[in-house]
């Protein structure tokens, strides 16, 4: 009997450095794989300590830079935008040359688009953030697969901007203060051009331009908006009031 309880006290002693001894054993890719699965399973903790692990220990490996970039993602999945934003920075400033860059700088975007109002009236600080962010994505990175969705969503920020000043513009145009209407719809205009608001905004900054005794530019918007009506119901009535505005050619 007093042999076999020492036979289980060395077992129990002997156990914790030999399971920590084999731990250290594992390579950095299997590591890194370990903080993957960790992460795919919800377990952010256990995840966040191999990322560590390979970050403060083990710098001299390729998995430790990935391992930069899978904290960033784990802040993400966590919805703590602006710090895996911040992490996504940094990825890029400390290693500028490397080949998951174009994923960083979508990442980085993204953070502040999640931050963004879907709702063009609110407060557009992030998505005119996110879209400088991505600006000039396809230039910098033209072989990433990633181009077509960042390109996508760079159109969406663009007409959301645009909806933004559009939504201004009608406001001074309700209140018949013409001349800063005319402000933020010849803005629209002039950065937004391609902006699926675009012709409502010319049939608006149109009248704007009439009202202030400005006929012949609100008549060159009117031939520019006559050469390609958009099929719009509410824009073709703007349009008219517009004609009636100007009078005859």
């Amino acid at each position: 009997m007093l042999r076999t309880l020492v036979l289980l006290l060395l077992t129990l002693l002997l156990a914790p450095p030999a399971l920590a001894a084999r731990a250290d054993r594992i390579t950095p890719e299997e590591r890194y794989e370990l903080g993957l699965r960790y992460m795919r399973r919800g377990y952010y903790v256990k995840a966040l300590e191999q990322f560590n692990h390979l970050r403060n220990y083990q710098r001299d490996d390729p998995h430790a830079v990935l391992a930069e970039l899978a904290i960033a993602d784990l802040h993400y999945k966590k919805a703590e935008y602006d710090q895996a934003r911040l992490a996504y920075e940094d990825f890029l400033r400390l290693h500028p040359r490397h080949e998951r860059n174009d994923y960083a700088s979508y990442r980085a975007g993204l953070c502040l688009w999640r931050k963004a109002p879907a709702i063009a009236a609110r407060d557009q600080t992030w998505t005119r953030q996110a879209v400088d962010a991505w600006a000039g994505f396809t230039a910098r990175y033209p072989q990433s697969p990633l181009g077509p969705e960042v390109q996508e969503l760079l159109e969406s920020g663009r007409a959301r901007l645009a909806r933004k000043e559009l939504v201004i513009g009608e406001f001074y145009f309700r209140r018949g203060a013409w001349k800063a209407a005319s402000g933020r719809l010849e803005g629209l205009l002039e950065t937004w051009p391609a902006s699926p608001d675009a012709p409502r905004a010319r049939a608006l900054l149109g009248q704007s331009l009439a009202r202030e005794g400005d006929v012949a530019g609100a008549r060159t918007l009117l031939e520019v908006l006559r050469a390609d009506l958009p099929p719009d119901a509410s824009v073709r009535r703007e349009v008219a009031r517009l004609e009636r505005l100007v009078g005859p050619p």
